[in-house]
């Protein structure tokens, strides 16, 4: 076996692959406990995570879309070893320096880091995301997609996997397909997240729809759909309209705790 996703809740999941074990945005709260937005806004946590903090393998690295309170918590800021590389946005690698996360790689869309192991490298490239209306995203902080390519001894590309972030589907994001014209695997943030109850600023499953229609991806899983109040689109949207649009063969739906297998190009089995 090659590697591993496991979905922990939220947008939190476990990537192994090639030796490198990568975190994304990690959010351990609670039922019940409140995650910060800026602006004296909050959202209350309706799940568990299906993992704790202390109970994950060492990371490599943490891959975070954006700095909101339900993407990067009190409880990641507490326990995540200050030493662990974060690859980010400029603006929360800037803010997450302050608060002593020393390995902090802040990324504009387009840049690339790279990761080296015995087993290969991961290239990890920021890629464009919107996540409100203008402008209203002004107010909000920048967030990014990204695309992880994870390469064998030989630099050739054994599988290429992308995360949207927290964004809107928008005309910025018709250059992701051109340029990575092959994604084998995507993770999708949904949700409809509502500010106030009016704005929205994450996918709701009609424009999550749309999304693979465009990106294009082998497989997909649904993550960041029912875990706050702010959360205004449930899975089941998606899935009514990944049916209408004909996509329902490239969805893999995981719950919190399972994993899937991954390997070269493809995903095989749910372990």
């Amino acid at each position: 076996m090659n590697g591993s996703l496991r979905f922990i809740g939220n947008a939190t999941t476990l990537i192994r692959f090639n030796g490198f074990t990568l975190l994304t945005d990690p959010n351990f709260l609670h039922q019940g406990q409140r995650a910060y937005l800026g602006y004296g806004l909050t959202s209350r946590r309706r799940t568990n995570p299906a993992v704790e903090l202390e109970d994950l393998p060492t990371v490599d690295a943490v891959v975070l879309s954006h700095l909101h309170g339900d993407h990067f918590d009190r409880v990641a800021r507490k326990g995540l070893d200050r030493d662990t590389p974060i690859i980010t946005t400029k603006h929360a690698a800037r803010r997450l320096r302050w608060r002593g996360f020393g390995q902090c790689v802040g990324l504009d869309p387009w840049q690339d880091h790279e990761l080296r192991g015995a087993g290969g490298s991961v290239k990890i490239t920021a890629l464009p995301a919107k996540h409100a209306p203008s402008p209203i995203e002004g107010l909000l902080p920048p967030t990014i997609g990204t695309m992880l390519e994870f390469s064998g001894r030989d630099e050739r590309v054994e599988l290429r996997l992308h995360i949207s972030g927290d964004t809107l589907l928008d005309r910025r994001l018709d250059a992701i397909p051109r340029r990575f014209p092959e994604i084998d695997l995507a993770l999708v943030h949904l949700g409809g997240t509502k500010l106030l109850g009016t704005v929205m600023v994450t996918m709701d499953g009609e424009q999550g729809a749309s999304w693979v229609d465009l990106i294009n991806p082998h497989a997909v899983v649904p993550v960041h759909y029912d875990d706050y109040t702010v959360f205004t689109s449930p899975l089941d949207d998606f899935r009514h309209h990944i049916e209408q649009a004909g996509l329902s063969d490239r969805v893999v739906y995981l719950k919190p705790g399972e994993s899937r297998e991954l390997a070269p190009h493809r995903l095989i089995r749910r372990i």
